[in-house]
């Protein structure tokens, strides 16, 4: 098999920020293929109510359907830094897209549980893929004076998509049962596939690294076991915490040998995930800072339909409808925020960013039952444009910030963290909400009346851990490869 269809590497030239036509069109597919993948992602947990229904199942089996997705994304990412540096562009790409694909159709015909579980697996297994393949793609090919406007553009697709996914998902389910979402990303899916298959080349080089076979098992109980372990703390009844505080114990011992091993390794260059990333400072601060933010977004992207439901009274559809303007609003100004991010570099954008996600924060931590209904539109939009200021910025310098062999390593770290810090998000927020909602229901309470206060000690705990995000962001600075400076890249090995 030839390591390259298509030339070697093609490095944008500083001095222009020009982005070739075929270039652009690769670009613009993986956007699209990761667009639907990560949207598929959050449809699903909206659904699990009717589906535990339809399927004759119960609610903590039915959970299994968006667990086993997070934790296969847990598993599957660690090792994107091996792919992308073996495959090519359009063979990852591919890939990715018939499994993604294949995992929807047996998903959309399955019988029952069991099939329909293999189906969300498969799916999450091309869904890890996309992400990483897309960073890596824009710094290999885009000019460091035009990132920011890339990684805009990456931004909307990582921001809107799991934020519109419960929208549609309760429009859809209005009219018709769990089956129809599957049947509707289907059809994007393969057109994304044949598009892929007929434009994608390769816009980079591979090289033939080894593989680590003990490396895989430790990387999945490691980071797999934390998902896992997170991912069971705020149940009914908190039924999960034994399971959960276990796995904890054995994705911590599993990712210290993995850690371990990959010091070892990365001395030879075989690390399935090479580590060396972290010592780029500025690297390490922007990986802290998008932890902290996955964990406030998608910890809220998870509580506030509970809020709005349980304490509030909206219907699904309406409690969708309510995070809609804050996550059209996050899409739409990431290109914009791109712009400005090449124009005037990180300060200008992160640091009021990260204030407005914290006070959007400090405000749902003082909810009740009568709270009005459009002020949580307003404040989710103030929350929306935040992240869309802080993501950008720090995808940009974060990444390049990076040597060029290390971009496919740092999108694997930057990524993995990113689930392992939402992850962590839904268990902190669910558990808190959970355990002063129970309390208050055993008191006589009714579920409104005990969800209020839950509701506002989850929301105060992560705006606190928030407040770390504004301490850290002026430090983060602008690579000089994105400042216009002249690019140096090692040799491969």
């Amino acid at each position: 098999m030839s390591a390259v269809d298509t030339g070697p590497i093609k490095i944008p030239a500083a001095t222009s920020g020009m982005i070739p036509r075929s270039d652009m069109r690769v670009i613009w597919l993986l956007l699209v293929a990761a667009f639907v993948s990560i949207l598929n992602e959050t449809t699903m947990g909206i659904a699990i109510p009717d589906l535990n229904t339809d399927l004759g199942i119960p609610p903590e089996l039915g959970q299994w359907l968006t667990s086993a997705f997070m934790l296969t994304m847990a598993v599957v990412i660690p090792t994107t830094g091996f792919i992308l540096q073996r495959f090519t562009t359009r063979q990852v790409f591919i890939a990715a897209m018939i499994a993604f694909s294949l995992g929807t159709l047996v998903a959309l015909v399955a019988p029952g549980f069991t099939m329909l579980l293999v189906g969300r697996v498969i799916q999450a297994a091309g869904t890890g893929v996309m992400i990483p393949l897309l960073m890596t793609t824009i710094m290999n090919v885009v000019p460091p004076q035009s990132r920011g406007r890339m990684m805009g553009r990456v931004g909307l697709v990582i921001s809107l998509a799991p934020a519109i996914g419960p929208t549609l998902a309760g429009a859809v389910l209005e009219l018709a049962n769990w089956r129809a979402l599957f049947a509707i990303i289907l059809p994007i899916a393969l057109i994304a596939l044949a598009m892929g298959a007929k434009w994608m080349t390769n816009l980079g080089e591979t090289r033939r690294v080894p593989l680590d076979v003990l490396s895989i098992p430790l990387a999945a109980l490691g980071f797999g076991g934390l998902v896992f372990g997170l991912s069971q703390f705020g149940g009914e009844g908190g039924s999960g915490e034994n399971a959960g505080i276990l796995s904890l114990l054995v994705g911590g011992v599993s990712l210290g040998l993995f850690v371990w091993r990959q010091l070892l390794l990365q001395r030879k260059d075989d690390a399935l995930l090479d580590l060396r990333v972290f010592r780029s400072g500025n690297f390490t601060l922007a990986v802290i800072i998008v932890t902290i933010l996955a964990l406030s977004m998608f910890g809220t992207l998870t509580l506030l339909p509970q809020y709005l439901q349980n304490v509030a009274g909206l219907n699904p559809l309406q409690s969708g409808l309510v995070l809609l303007p804050g996550s059209l609003l996050m899409g739409l100004l990431g290109p914009f925020t791109g712009r400005i991010y090449d124009a005037r570099g990180t300060r200008i954008l992160l640091i009021p960013g990260t204030i407005l996600v914290t006070a959007a924060l400090f405000y749902y931590s003082t909810v009740g039952e009568h709270t009005v209904w459009w002020v949580l539109i307003i404040v989710q939009a103030v929350m929306s444009v935040g992240l869309a200021m802080s993501f950008t910025p720090l995808f940009s310098a974060s990444l390049g910030s990076l040597p060029r062999p290390l971009y496919s390593h740092g999108t694997a770290v930057l990524n993995t963290l990113q689930q392992v810090g939402g992850a962590a998000g839904v268990a902190v927020m669910l558990v808190t909400y959970s355990s002063i909602l129970h309390a208050g229901e055993s008191d006589g309470l009714t579920a409104a009346t005990a969800g209020a206060p839950g509701a506002r000690a989850a929301f105060l705990i992560a705006a606190l851990i928030s407040l770390a995000t504004i301490a850290l962001s002026p430090f983060v600075r602008r690579p000089a490869d994105d400042a216009g400076g002249e690019l140096v890249l090692p040799s491969h090995p």
